[in-house]
């Protein structure tokens, strides 16, 4: 089932139980803006290239739109649709006053150079300048951008409206990043998990964890994990997957992985076949890559206790439902995965204030912030008498559904 459907199901579930009229509900679901733009570019070979960008803009009831930029040459509308409705109820959740975007360039990044790259982006954000803008939408990076591309959007957005550092997030520091944001996601699964552990009696320390997916966000939650005393039994990236279960040393683990771009290889612990992973023994499940990873398939055949959705949308809704039958308790991706647009808000309230916070500041401010959203949708939860998914939909589309009321939008 493809994201979009998912989300659609989702929303359509917590708005019955909320009781939302269907005029309203119809509302919140289309977005408020969809813009395609042409982008021509001189490759560096003196042709000319052209390539598709867009942005969808899904809700700005709550403040301002905020979402990811990615290039990738499979860039599929539902699913970009999907994604910014998501980053709706993703702010909504977390309690940070914005609404959901995301948008991208139909590219392979991996084709072209750093100034190709480069002129892409700009010519990208002289399309947009005027749909973008600190109190309008406010980009971030995704996948196949990161700050050297917000950067280059900053400054070409800067040419037409003067310096504005709080255009973007997930900058580099030296031009207004927020100190903390490259672990803010993998921090904020840290502060997550326990919450729920914390709700079932349990603490981090001595639980064994398995994490599929080692990029930024699997790498953070794995070294933070195992600074607080959880073990890691199990770890899988796209080059291959590797078991302790007496604990994997994940210091030695990350120096191997920047050596050697990957896990595989990596001598403390036994090569696995990178599929069996989310089945191995473990008492919590982490997947941090990909969507659609557990699904009717293999859900009968997960080991673990509990799920912790680093990645967006790893679970499909018939996997959820043979879960939740077996008791696994899972913590879903719009709160568990939200570390990173909380800690972008933080870049952008800094960048508004013209004051920069301390790393020890944001993160404390994160944990707040999470433990606070993990008590919100347990509040939600005893209300409706649901599970955590649906108690985080329920809060969220509550909260987007009385900002729209509220401002005298509903039809």
């Amino acid at each position: 089932m493809n994201a979009l459907v998912a989300t659609n199901r989702n929303f359509k579930l917590a708005a019955r139980l909320l009781g939302l009229d269907a005029k309203l509900e119809k509302s919140l679901l289309i977005p408020f803006r969809e813009i395609k733009v042409e982008c021509t570019i001189p490759k560096d070979d003196g042709t000319l290239a052209s390539f598709v960008g867009f942005r969808v803009q899904h809700d700005n009831a709550r403040g301002p739109m905020k979402g990811g930029i990615r290039y990738h040459p499979e860039v599929d509308p539902d699913e970009v649709n999907a994604l910014a409705q998501l980053m709706t109820w993703k702010t909504a959740v977390a309690n940070i006053p914005y609404g959901g975007a995301k948008g991208g360039i139909g590219c392979n990044p991996g084709n072209l150079s750093v100034s190709e790259l480069e002129r892409l982006t700009r010519v990208f954000t002289q399309k947009i300048h005027d749909l973008i803008g600190i109190h309008t939408d406010v980009p971030a990076p995704d996948m196949g951008t990161g700050p050297q591309t917000m950067a280059w959007i900053l400054d070409e957005y800067s040419k037409f409206h003067g310096y504005s550092p709080a255009v973007v997030t997930g900058k580099p520091v030296d031009l207004g990043g927020s100190l903390g944001r490259d672990a803010a996601t993998g921090r904020g699964v840290l502060f997550a998990t326990e919450a729920l552990l914390n709700e079932h009696g349990k603490s981090i320390a001595g639980q064994r964890f398995i994490i599929q997916g080692f990029g930024n966000v699997g790498s953070w939650a794995a070294q933070l994990i195992h600074e607080s005393g959880g073990k890691i039994v199990a770890v899988s990236d796209i080059t291959g997957a590797i078991k302790n279960s007496e604990g994997i040393d994940v210091p030695s683990l990350l120096k191997h992985v920047n050596e050697n771009r990957g896990v595989k290889g990596f001598s403390g612990g036994d090569p696995i076949d990178p599929n069996s992973i989310l089945v191995e023994d473990c008492d919590i499940l982490i997947p941090a890559a990909l969507g659609g990873v557990i699904s009717r398939e293999n859900a009968n055949d997960i080991k673990a206790k509990f799920i912790i959705e680093a990645a967006n949308h790893p679970t499909d809704p018939q996997a959820d439902e043979i879960l939740s039958k077996k008791g696994v308790v899972i913590l879903p991706d719009i709160f568990a995965n939200s570390g990173g647009v909380t800690v972008s808000y933080f870049e952008w309230v800094q960048n508004i204030q013209g004051f920069m916070w301390d790393e020890e500041k944001v993160n404390n401010e994160l944990r707040t912030y999470m433990t606070k959203g993990f008590k919100d949708v347990k509040e939600m939860c005893k209300t409706h008498d649901c599970n955590l998914r649906m108690g985080a939909f329920t809060l969220a589309v509550n909260r987007v559904a009385r900002a729209t009321v509220l401002r005298g939008w509903e039809a």
